[in-house]
């Protein structure tokens, strides 16, 4: 989705029925990260279930994920890794991987907090500096003609996301000294607001009509 507007259809209805399960995953995705973390959420549901909610959301990022960068490849294959297009969603599609190890790990207990960081803090923060970088690819190219379009607005509302999931994961560091997070509240509300930004990236995608795409970009 990150990148996704930067797609074009090589003809007529091309990438219509691609857009609709892709803005759909990452949909579904993103508001079980946006009510994971909401107060009071944990303690109506439970730490377990709360858990699973998260490992459930990275499962639907990572299929979009993945339909998106099976788009990149076969609409850019004679470019294969030298579109910045191609690299966002290649760079998303691990982002993904990395959410799915991270939150995996947090539906289990009894950790250290050298474990947990080992296996639920560093995968999320390289996870999320992923989605960064990525994002940040997809806003360049989005802003190259200088036009506020479909593409810019989807590439920067998908790129503050970004950045809040970034803030999320170095607030959900766990503290050695006293094995609590960081910053709780940081982590918790960089996660809602960065799941709504990807959650307002997929709505944008879901009407994806013939008037609303951009024209091709390339690098």
């Amino acid at each position: 989705m990150i990148g996704h507007a930067l797609l074009r259809r090589s003809g007529p209805g091309a990438l219509d029925g691609w857009d609709r399960p892709i803005a759909a995953g990452f949909g579904i995705g993103s508001v079980c990260f946006l009510i994971g973390p909401l107060p009071g959420v944990v303690q109506l549901i439970g730490s377990g279930p709360d858990a699973a909610l998260f490992f459930l959301g990275s499962i639907f990022f990572t299929l979009a994920a993945g339909l998106e960068l099976r788009q990149a490849t076969l609409r850019r294959g004679a470019r294969f890794g030298r579109d910045g297009a191609w690299w966002s969603a290649a760079i998303q599609f691990v982002g993904t991987l990395l959410f799915n190890i991270d939150t995996f790990d947090a539906t289990r207990t009894g950790f250290s907090v050298e474990q947990d960081n080992r296996l639920i803090w560093a995968p999320d923060a390289i996870g999320s500096a992923c989605f960064l970088v990525s994002g940040v690819l997809a806003y360049r190219i989005a802003a190259r003609g200088g036009e506020h379009d479909h593409a810019w607005r989807m590439a920067a509302v998908n790129l503050a996301g970004c950045v809040l999931f970034g803030i999320s994961a170095v607030a959900s560091y766990f503290v050695p000294a006293t094995g609590s997070i960081l910053d709780l509240a940081a982590a918790n509300w960089g996660t809602s607001l960065g799941a709504a930004c990807f959650l307002a990236g997929a709505v944008m995608l879901w009407p994806a009509s013939e008037s609303t795409r951009p024209q091709e970009v390339r690098t």
